[in-house]
């Protein structure tokens, strides 16, 4: 129960330092924070690998990483999408 609950906190926090070094307003709040932070693991993962400090199953530089490209990544389509509109 704990393990799932950290993974929960880490997600969050790793969202929000995404968020921040982009400097997006990633959209949902706390929950749209927690979806960038588990996307952005995985996708740091696939492109960087493990490396640098663990925590809950997150390695800490990539999942950071991935969240900063996932979340920049949705500001340009959420740009592409006003601009459509």
């Amino acid at each position: 129960m704990w393990a799932i609950i950290l993974s929960i906190v880490m997600a969050i926090l790793i969202g929000l330092i995404g968020d921040a070094l982009v400097g997006h307003n990633m959209p949902g709040g706390i929950l749209g924070s927690m979806i960038a932070g588990f996307v952005g693991a995985w996708i740091g993962s696939m492109l960087f690998g493990d490396f640098g400090p663990v925590i809950a199953d997150f390695a800490v530089v990539p999942a950071i990483i991935g969240t900063a490209i996932f979340v920049f990544l949705l500001g340009l389509i959420g740009k592409l999408f006003r601009k459509a509109a």
